[in-house]
């Protein structure tokens, strides 16, 4: 189970047996798949993998901190790569998250996780913790490059990385995971390269 997972879930419990855990979240893999956001409930959940309330909740805290596991579970094959290149690593990262949400359930999951944010303040919390991670997992690309003499020593890699995360965020929450990789390619060099003529 990966860090992110581990953090965002905060176990209060003892630990879990893996198998009962495995069970638990292919039945939230397959409650959310087959009902959607709208028919997820951790009573869902429980039912279909045959598991008491209290034990889920003992692992998972909250429906936020399952989702977050199985968010994780389905988003693996995102690429963060180092080409030497900062525009072309951050296409790649961008092309690879676009891919993962379109090609798998962890759009969804993510859509499911951003709705549940705008109404419990928790689940807002845990979102915005989860965001924090990534953001600093993706500000790496941007360290590396500053290390290189690529980019501006005063650049901050947490802002850089918002901004290729919202570009990201609003085609998800918009659905326009299909995005032309051309015009994806030319939205990163205008985040890399700013939009200011130049003489």
């Amino acid at each position: 189970m990966s860090t992110e997972a581990e953090a965002a879930r905060k176990s209060i419990g003892a630990k879990r047996s893996l198998e009962s855990a495995e069970a638990i979240l292919e039945a939230a893999e397959a409650v959310l798949i087959e009902n959607g956001y709208s028919g997820f409930s951790i009573e869902a959940v429980a039912r279909r993998a045959r598991a008491g309330k209290p034990t889920i909740y003992r692992w998972w805290p909250s429906k936020t901190a399952l989702l977050l596991e199985v968010y994780q579970r389905q988003k693996r094959d995102i690429t963060y790569p180092d080409t030497g290149d900062i525009e072309q690593d951050l296409f790649i990262f961008a092309r690879s998250l676009f891919a993962q949400w379109r090609e798998t359930p962890a759009g969804n999951i993510f859509r499911s996780l951003v709705a549940e944010a705008q109404q419990d303040p928790a689940a807002a919390e845990a979102l915005a913790e989860y965001a924090r991670g990534r953001r600093a997992h993706t500000g790496k690309l941007v360290e590396r490059a500053k290390a290189r003499g690529e980019v501006a020593a005063d650049v901050d890699p947490s802002q850089v990385a918002d901004l290729v995360s919202s570009y990201a965020w609003v085609h998800l929450l918009t659905g326009r995971l299909d995005e032309d990789e051309a015009v994806l390619r030319q939205a990163i060099r205008h985040i890399v390269h700013g939009i200011v003529a130049r003489g």
